[in-house]
């Protein structure tokens, strides 16, 4: 598939998403919405200090498809100079909601990575964005962007989906192997988080504490996953 055509694909998706019911199931205010965010807050929480470290004021990250840029206010509000971050979008609806909604500095691209130099960022993420892809060459080639933009000795991390849905065609999961694979690094960390979301709305109007210990509890039942993988310092692709 031709890169043209998995673009017009996603906005197809995208256009269809934001369209009512299906973006209902996202509202903020929803429970299972507002554990699905603690739960990621948690895991940062944990996995940021231990690899790009506690003060993130220097940090130069970029955050490839931001969407709404809610990532890179959780990186403002835990420290990071705003000057220091950048974020992509393929749709320019969401690069103004990030804009419009996001401190003053940061810098938004509308398109690719070709801009930004080699060895540029300290932290190079991705949220839901590859299981977005369903073509395999284009996965291949955003994770070697990735990796060529990030600096030897910093970190790429990821945040996606476990599992396929057999009611929606337009998400693939994104494998253990492929991580390995795009992203090879002997420091790495990967956790799993969120609680499958089908089961989390149908749980939603009880207590917090039932949700809670079943993800605690029940492994196999996270649907998402955030890994973390570090450039070697002797890394010269980029």
């Amino acid at each position: 598939m031709s890169d043209q055509a998995e673009q017009e694909r996603i906005n197809q998706v995208y256009r269809q998403w934001t369209g009512g019911a299906a973006l209902a199931k996202h509202a903020w205010h929803r429970p299972d919405i507002v554990r699905q965010g603690a739960a990621r807050a948690r895991v940062l929480a944990d996995l940021l200090p231990l690899t790009v470290g506690r003060d993130l004021s220097a940090v130069r990250a970029l955050d490839v498809g931001c969407g709404s840029g809610g990532f890179l206010r959780q990186l403002i509000d835990w420290g990071a100079t705003p000057s220091h971050l950048a974020g992509t979008e393929l749709q320019p609806d969401r690069l103004e909601q990030a804009r419009s909604r996001t401190a003053p500095g940061v810098r938004w691209h509308l398109g690719q990575l070709d801009v930004f130099p080699d060895a540029s960022m300290d932290l190079v993420s991705a949220h839901t964005v590859f299981s977005a892809l369903l073509d395999e060459d284009l996965r291949r080639g955003l994770a070697a962007e990735m990796w060529r933009v990030l600096r030897p000795g910093g970190w790429t991390m990821i945040f996606d989906v476990r599992y396929g849905s057999a009611r929606n065609a337009h998400v693939r999961k994104v494998t253990d192997v492929e991580l390995l694979r795009f992203w090879p690094a002997a420091s790495r960390h990967y956790r799993t988080l969120v609680l499958a979301p089908s089961l989390g709305r149908t749980l939603a109007a009880l207590p917090w504490l039932i949700p809670e210990a079943l993800a605690t509890l029940l492994p196999p039942l996270r649907s998402h996953f955030i890994y973390m993988a570090r450039k070697p310092e002797t890394d010269r692709m980029g």
